[in-house]
């Protein structure tokens, strides 16, 4: 995992001067409508190997900022690059994750993963391989061939996050994965999500209304305004890795926490 960047001024959002940047905004707008503003002039970089968490109360645009990302919808204006290039189309080294799992019913765990490898191609024994390895990777190991139904809802997240990882994609998007769950379940999930990216070495850019989420995952966490949504600011997270949930509850950890609260108006 990349080292956390220490930016110049604590309102200072293009934190980043290196140059192996993976994800370049400059001026990134989005409008549905002439009233419906998403997301305007949002600038930012994201570092090869960064967790960075989007944060914010809904409908500030930060879902619309991650499909920007993946390139399912088109920009209104400014500029977002991906490895250098423009974004106008979903990419093949970007790869996403929804609050659900949205497994099909009558695939077995196996062959949800193995979807990615089947809509660019014939499935090679090194796919299928793959695909139970990462399911063994995600802790589902004896349940490679068991329908959605037979599965609780965090080990049908961890099909979905075997999935993604099946795509081979070294940028990885995720919005609310993990929303849906229960509190212990999500503790254990972020957990392995920490592990499992760190593993893969992947810059993950991670979507949530958790504070507390936000920022035990993250290496940055970018706070965002009400519509039109805006980047309020980028604080950074000084923590080391490996995390265990017991950070939670220090007191460093809790002044990120009011840090954040106070940038969202104190009432989130």
């Amino acid at each position: 995992m990349a080292a956390v960047a220490q930016a110049e001024s604590s309102t200072k959002l293009n934190t980043i001067a290196s140059g192996d940047v993976v994800i370049r905004a400059n001026n990134l707008t989005k409008a549905f409508s002439e009233t419906v503003i998403a997301l305007e002039n949002a600038s930012f970089t994201v570092d090869k190997g960064e967790f960075v968490s989007l944060v914010g109360p809904s409908g500030c645009g930060k879902s619309t900022l991650l499909r920007l990302i993946a390139g399912l919808i088109p920009k209104t204006s400014g500029s977002l690059q991906v490895h250098g290039v423009e974004v106008d189309e979903p990419r093949a080294d970007t790869a996403m994750m929804f609050q659900r799992a949205i497994l099909l019913e009558w695939r077995t765990s196996v062959e949800n993963v193995l979807l990615p490898s089947e809509l660019i191609g014939k499935v090679t024994n090194e796919d299928k391989r793959r695909a139970m390895d990462l399911l063994d990777l995600v802790g589902l190991k004896d349940f490679e061939f068991t329908f959605p139904r037979q599965l609780s809802g965090g080990m049908q997240q961890r099909v979905a996050l075997a999935r993604l990882l099946q795509t081979g994609a070294d940028l990885l998007l995720l919005d609310e994965p993990f929303g849906a769950l229960d509190e212990f379940t999500r503790e254990r999930m972020n957990l392995e999500l920490l592990r499992i990216v760190a593993q893969f070495e992947a810059t993950t850019v991670f979507v949530t209304h958790n504070i507390t989420e936000a920022i035990f995952l993250a290496d940055k966490v970018c706070v965002m305004t009400p519509r039109p949504g805006r980047l309020a600011k980028m604080i950074d997270v000084p923590f080391k890795r490996p995390r265990e949930i017991s950070l939670e509850v220090t007191p460093e950890f809790n002044e990120l926490v009011a840090e954040v609260r106070e940038v969202l108006g104190g009432d989130h």
